[in-house]
């Protein structure tokens, strides 16, 4: 007969027990039959899905346990045996098991043994149950939800970012808005307000920051990002509606008369003594912050507007794609345009620093899709290509393009939040933000790309399986060709020839490929909420643990 003591038993050869809160009990079906659960234990992390079935217990029974690698976590499937009439029959009842934290697999299969034979009656812990009362561990902090907690700046910074793309000429102005438009992640400007949200006040130059932000005239208030460094009819072009600030074609240019110098106000006195470094309380964000969320995400626009071109991609955000309802050359002139417009909007942040890392992350975009494109068009570049053999080469591409066409814009986009916060050289803070915004950005890059294997257009808002149609090999593809030698010459034709696509995806499928990449992001995440430990304790870095987690279990 099942019964808990013997099932503790059971469970202790894989995991500690004071750990194990819950145990769910299902039919080979997945129905789900019964459960118990330890009375105030934190249930914020359980690790359990339904839906189970035979499949699995087929798949993994050689090794005499299940295992499911789920975006919940690591999931254990043991059989709970009757008598069996033959070696084929399946397992009665298939039981999952979930506990606070995260089992490494490694330690399973040293830990496991042959199950003990019950019959499968489950029961419920009676009350007086020593694991009823059973020490406690103290319960786990509830992290804040990342975009609940800056939500209303995210809101206004999507309503006044739109104010910033205006143009002269109207067609370039609805297409440079189109993608602002609609519904997005908005991750890169959340990284921005929560970094700036955990670091503020930890700078030893927060104070002058926090001062140019609410003295008039030292270039830090809001209204003050908005107005040009240069005369404005030098900077724009001619526009008959503003004929007070752009200068007519209609006559020849004359020299003007120079405006006077500003002069700055002088920053209050301040000596290191009086510095300590402290989380500012309540939780501050600087105007110069939130105009780099805006700056951040028009960049990512940019380069969505370019991708959609290079791709031809029909699809983006769940609508029609810039080149599909405006053409390539509209769409590229766009992006060119958003580019111009985060310059100047960059240089009247006031920090070298920031100008050196924002401008790289657009070099580096360039150089991603560059080396995309090698991987894919080699031949008719003239240059090499992958290697023909599954190896640390061809990895070594797949991970730096992944940095380059994502992680470095929410890297150096964190970095550039800190020093914007006072944070001065030698200071940790901005080393710590970058090393999270490197590990996240690769994590998430790693998790769109098991997506496109297992969602649909309609969850994505973008086609699924573009990857394949467009040759590229990410990790599922590169992991299963360590299983599957005949991968290898789809890759390297680029999955050119009619049927490769479906026979690329079956080889996925029947591979551990989508499963080791999951490890693969999850370990970058892990190393991402690792990175954060020296800051000090916050709702900022509560959601920015928090975030770490979403973006591995996240479904679109």
């Amino acid at each position: 007969m099942l019964n808990l003591p013997n099932l503790r038993t059971l469970l202790s050869r894989v995991l500690d027990l004071p750990k194990l809160h819950t145990v769910v009990l299902f039919t080979p079906e997945g129905e789900l039959v019964s459960y118990v659960s330890i009375p105030d234990r934190p249930k914020d992390r359980v690790r359990v899905i339904v839906g189970l079935s035979t499949e699995i217990w087929q798949e993994t029974r050689e090794q005499g346990v299940g295992r499911v690698d789920s975006q919940l976590g690591h999931l254990l499937v043991l059989p709970v045996e009757a008598q069996k009439k033959d070696d084929d029959d399946d397992p009665p009842l298939l039981l999952t098991l979930n506990s606070e934290t995260s089992v490494p697999w490694e330690e399973l299969e040293v830990k496991q043994h042959k199950k003990t034979t019950h019959s499968a009656q489950p029961q419920t812990l009676p009350p007086n149950d020593p694991l009823l009362h059973a020490p406690n561990p103290p319960k786990l902090p509830t992290r804040p939800d990342p975009y609940k907690l800056v939500a209303p700046q995210l809101q206004q910074l999507r309503e006044t970012l739109l104010n910033l793309l205006g143009s002269s000429h109207p067609s370039l102005t609805e297409i440079a808005q189109y993608y602002f438009l609609h519904p997005s992640k908005q991750l890169r400007p959340l990284l921005v307000l929560l970094f700036s949200q955990a670091t503020n006040g930890l700078g030893s130059g927060w104070h002058l920051k926090k001062w140019a932000a609410e003295c008039e005239g030292a270039g830090g208030r809001a209204e003050e990002l908005d107005r040009p460094l240069t005369r404005p009819d030098v900077l724009n072009d001619w526009n008959p509606s503003m004929p007070d600030h752009t200068a007519s074609f209609q006559t020849s240019f004359s020299v003007r008369p120079p405006r006077l110098p500003h002069q700055p106000p002088t920053p209050p006195p301040f000596t290191p003594a009086m510095f300590v470094p402290t989380v500012a309380e309540p939780l501050a964000l600087l105007p110069t912050q939130v105009r780099l969320a805006q700056i951040v995400e028009m960049i990512h626009v940019a380069s969505l507007l370019h991708d959609d071109v290079i791709d031809k991609s029909p699809l983006r955000r769940g609508v029609a794609s810039a080149p599909a309802a405006f053409g390539n050359k509209l769409s590229v002139l766009a992006g060119d345009f958003l580019l111009g417009r985060t310059s100047a909007a960059l240089s009247r942040l006031g920090e070298n620093e920031v100008v050196e890392l924002i401008a790289s992350v657009i070099a580096n975009l360039v150089e991603g899709e560059i080396l995309q494109l090698k991987a894919v068009h080699a031949d008719e570049l003239g240059v090499a290509g992958l290697s023909p053999t599954v190896g640390q080469e061809n990895w070594n591409i797949y991970l730096q393009k992944t940095y380059l066409k994502t992680a470095s814009l929410m890297a150096k986009g964190a970095r550039a939040a800190v020093v914007l916060g006072g944070c001065k050289e030698g200071e940790v803070w901005k080393e710590v933000a970058y090393a999270y915004g490197r590990n996240l950005g690769i994590a998430f890059q790693l998790v769109d790309d098991i997506l496109d294997y297992e969602a649909g257009d309609a969850t994505l808002g973008k086609p699924g399986g573009a990857d394949l149609q467009l040759g590229l090999a990410t990790g599922p593809a590169l992991f299963a060709w360590e299983e599957h030698p005949e991968m290898g010459p789809l890759i390297m034709r680029k999955f050119g020839q009619p049927g490769d696509v479906d026979l690329a995806r079956d080889l996925v499928r029947r591979s551990s490929g989508v499963e080791r990449t999951r490890e693969l992001a999850r370990a970058h995440a892990d190393k991402a909420r690792e990175v954060l430990a020296p800051l000090p304790d916050s709702d900022a870095k509560g959601a920015l643990e928090a975030l770490t987690e979403r973006v591995v279990k996240r479904t679109h």
